[in-house]
């Protein structure tokens, strides 16, 4: 069976390797990864995720209740919060609790990371609990939201199993191991997670979730300015399962899995 490299190549969609980002890295390479476990004292479960320039702290918190709809049926819930820092960008952002409210990408993104997550969890196992996932950008280069779910997932994982140890729960209720990542054309040429550079310039953005099986979550594409065809959606599809696999060895490797 053919390599994604040399099906994306034989579709024209993947030029040859012969020239490196402007990061140094090949067309199909993920940045570098750290993902550094135990981070916040007081959460059940946290880490420090790095994706190149990009660091994000994830902590996942239990709350003994859940949303009124989910009262009295014995189900869990999971939800997400998603915050930058002022100093997280080039140009100091202003604080959306300074705004009165959380903006509209922010809202976005936090719900993406909620289903995400929940996607991967059997929410019966939680009992009627709420699993907060608080994921805040100390510095952002690109790829926040994929970052954000990437180490979310670990710090998930962490909270249960510690909630498991606590005899809260009688198993780990996860399901799925789930990571996400960024893809996109940027002059013609297809790349693997986006730094914020390329990502401002691209002609179509991606950003792909999907679980430890090959299944998909979500896809989140966009053009802007050029559409893209089936065959390059596909190819972006690819090479991002490709760096998705690469994200989840790393996540196993932090967690201590073999």
């Amino acid at each position: 069976m053919a390599s994604i490299e040399e099906l994306l190549k034989n579709k024209g969609i993947l030029k040859p390797k012969v020239a490196r980002r402007s990061d140094q890295r090949w067309p199909d390479e993920i940045r570098a990864v750290r993902i550094t476990r135990g981070y916040c004292k007081h959460a059940m479960g946290s880490c420090l995720i790095e994706i190149g320039d990009t660091r994000v702290v994830c902590a996942a918190n239990i709350e003994n209740k859940v949303p009124p709809h989910l009262k009295n049926t014995g189900t869990g819930w999971i939800t997400a919060e998603y915050g930058m820092l002022p100093s997280s960008t080039s140009t100091r952002m202003i604080r959306e609790s300074s705004k009165g409210r959380p903006q509209g990408r922010t809202h976005e993104i936090q719900r993406l990371i909620g289903r995400s997550l929940r996607a991967a969890v059997n929410l019966q196992d939680v009992g009627e609990r709420t699993i907060w996932l608080d994921c805040d950008v100390l510095q952002a280069d690109g790829g926040t939201r994929t970052a954000s779910i990437t180490g979310a997932y670990v710090a998930l994982k962490d909270a249960l199993e510690a909630m498991v140890a606590q005899q809260t729960i009688a198993r780990n209720p996860i399901r799925e191991q789930v990571a996400a990542v960024s893809v996109g054309i940027v002059d013609g040429e297809i790349f693997l997670d986006l730094n914020y550079e390329e990502d401002s310039r691209a002609d179509v953005d991606m950003n792909v979730v999907m679980t430890g099986s090959g299944n998909i979550i979500e896809i989140q594409g966009t053009a802007e300015g050029h559409t893209f065809t089936k065959d390059q959606m596909n190819a972006l599809i690819s090479l991002a399962e490709k760096g998705i696999a690469e994200l989840m060895k790393l996540q196993k490797h932090a967690l201590g899995i073999s």
